[in-house]
């Protein structure tokens, strides 16, 4: 991996939201393949030798006269990554029970302590969504249940889950630089039983007690269906990655299928919910 190049957008947008979002998802039609959200907009990366000069064109959002959305971009080594997330990833803690920090920060006295090496993969905590299906995990029974975490970034979920008491878990993840992350970070937390996959909702074979789906809207309604079918009778669905605006649609698409809804977590605009089966 050491010798692969990325391509470094940084985007300024004005306003944000919901902006970020459908520039996010239109990137990744692109094949941008990892984003970092920040106070001015988004840094989107994809690999150089996916790049060619006119990959914008068919951003959409970029010609829209509802928002101003400015870039810069630059060829970046991949073996910079480490160093920029030493100097940016500050720990968290979640609800004084668990702390999501890097190998170089000092141990919490918490409950739940995780170590993740982020790099480019989504999942440090820092994000609301994150941090929001963090805390529904917290607040749940996972002793024993078989668990899906769909669209694992860093492996995070999957990792705290496990330290929940769940038996088997898969974490799947579409992007190869976040499979190979979970893969680290799983070993790094001494994880016994999770299996991380590399693929999308095509791949889904077992059924779960539980499934986590931390994604964007678009990928969240495109696949629902799939991922309801391979959940248990009165199983956990955990769903965020969307803004209180998404919730009507979301909510519809998963009583459609006799979910039924249970509880909300917000967190600046965005939106965490969890339906049983």
């Amino acid at each position: 991996m050491s010798n692969i190049i990325y391509i470094g957008y940084y985007f300024k947008v004005q306003p944000l939201q919901p902006a970020v979002e459908i520039l996010i998802a239109e990137l990744g039609y692109a094949g941008f393949e990892s984003f970092v959200e920040n106070e001015d907009g988004v840094t989107a990366y994809i690999q150089k030798e996916e790049w060619y000069e006119t990959i914008l064109e068919d951003i959409q959002i970029l010609n829209s006269n509802e928002f101003e959305i400015t870039f810069t971009f630059e060829e970046i080594e991949q073996t910079n990554w480490n160093a920029e997330w030493e100097k940016n990833f500050n720990p968290i803690v979640v609800d004084n029970v668990c702390a999501v920090r890097a190998p170089f920060h000092d141990k919490f006295d918490t409950k739940y302590d995780i170590v993740i090496e982020p790099k480019m993969s989504f999942g440090t905590g820092h994000h609301e969504t994150t941090h929001m299906m963090i805390q529904h995990i917290l607040k749940n029974d996972f002793e024993g249940k078989t668990v899906l975490d769909m669209g694992c970034g860093t492996g995070v979920l999957a990792i705290l889950a496990e330290m929940k008491g769940a038996k088997k878990l898969d974490a799947i993840d579409y992007d190869n630089w976040c499979y190979l992350n979970s893969l680290e970070n799983v070993e790094r937390n001494n994880c016994k039983n999770i299996t991380v996959i590399e693929g999308d909702a095509s791949v889904l074979e077992n059924k779960y007690d539980i499934i986590i789906a931390n994604i964007n809207r678009n990928i969240l309604m495109q696949d629902m269906a799939t991922y309801i079918s391979c959940l248990n009778k009165n199983g956990l669905l955990f769903l965020s990655g969307f803004y209180n605006d998404d919730i009507p649609m979301i909510q519809k698409e998963c009583e459609k299928h006799l979910l039924k809804f249970e509880e909300k977590l917000e967190r600046n605009n965005w939106v965490s919910l969890k339906f049983i089966n």
